[in-house]
């Protein structure tokens, strides 16, 4: 592989990044704060760019990972503008489906590749390389794609056209907001019962309550420690394109609904950073 660019260097990003630096002949970050693009280039082997027309001029791959469709659609334009005929751009970004098809279009009429490719695993799944990426794109597209994405990914899978990647993202946020209220839920009735968290945990861990929130975030839930990544603040933004999405398809999604209340809650009081496991947070 020759040249790829890398947009965007934040909690995800970074990490990201940092798995491409021996993937490629030529390995370019840009990131809209230039700090932390210099940061990067201190920890790791690649070009640091001053701007998006520089990291991507002549790229092979383009590798975006933003905030938000506005975000997307910003960097977007100004990397269709400069990309070379025939790169492929790879979007990690969580999205709406609309956007991923505008990317898509725009590409393809630019004789580009687009593949929507948000992600799953959180900030510690960026940094081990355990990813879970969910793709959207042309089947061609995909499998240009694949090694470049296994770099930071344990999984890498295509569910259909473009834009099938971010609605199959939504459903993931669907389980885990149900999940997490139940687990918080559960923990809360524990302590409130007198029984030893721990304990409950083992008995309970293995059976059809199990899951991975469970394995990994009932014990520091219980101990209320809610600093293991993935933002409030970033669950309420992927839950509002759920609820766009779901009007547009006509469905009610009354646990979406609540949980998403919730987090305003716990946004309202302060825990915008806090991670997604702080629903126990407004119980007790």
């Amino acid at each position: 592989m020759s040249i790829c660019a890398f947009l965007g260097l934040g909690v995800m990003g970074y990490p990201m990044a940092g798995h491409l630096e021996y993937a490629f002949n030529e390995l370019r970050v840009w990131n809209r704060t230039p700090e932390k693009s210099h940061e990067w280039g201190k920890e790791y082997k690649g070009t640091v760019s001053s701007t998006i027309q520089k990291a991507v001029a002549g790229a092979d791959f383009v590798i975006m990972c933003v905030g938000n469709d506005d975000d997307v659609f910003s960097v977007f334009d100004e990397v269709i503008l400069h990309l070379k005929p025939g790169s492929i751009i790879i979007d990690h970004t969580t999205t709406s489906e609309n956007c991923a098809k505008y990317c898509y279009n725009k590409a393809l009429k630019n004789s580009c590749g687009f593949i929507d490719a948000p992600v799953s695993g959180g900030e510690s799944g960026a940094i081990k390389g355990m990813l879970t990426a969910i793709c959207g794109g042309d089947e061609v597209i995909f499998h240009r794609s694949i090694d470049v994405i296994s770099n930071y990914s344990k999984s890498v899978k295509l569910m259909g056209g473009a834009g099938t990647g971010q609605l199959t993202k939504m459903v993931n946020q669907i389980c885990i907001a149900g999940i997490l209220q139940g687990l918080a839920e559960g923990i809360y009735f524990a302590q409130k019962a007198g029984l030893d968290i721990e304990k409950v945990i083992n008995a309970i861990g293995k059976g059809a309550a199990q899951s991975w929130q469970m394995d990994n975030r009932a014990l520091t839930m219980s101990k209320g420690e809610y600093d293991f990544g993935f933002a409030v603040d970033h669950m309420r933004k992927d839950l509002g394109i759920v609820l766009n999405t779901s009007k547009k398809l006509d469905i009610n999604l009354s646990v979406v609904e609540m949980v998403d209340e919730y987090y305003a809650e716990i946004q309202n009081s302060g825990g915008n950073r806090l991670d997604t496991s702080s629903l126990l947070k407004r119980l007790i």
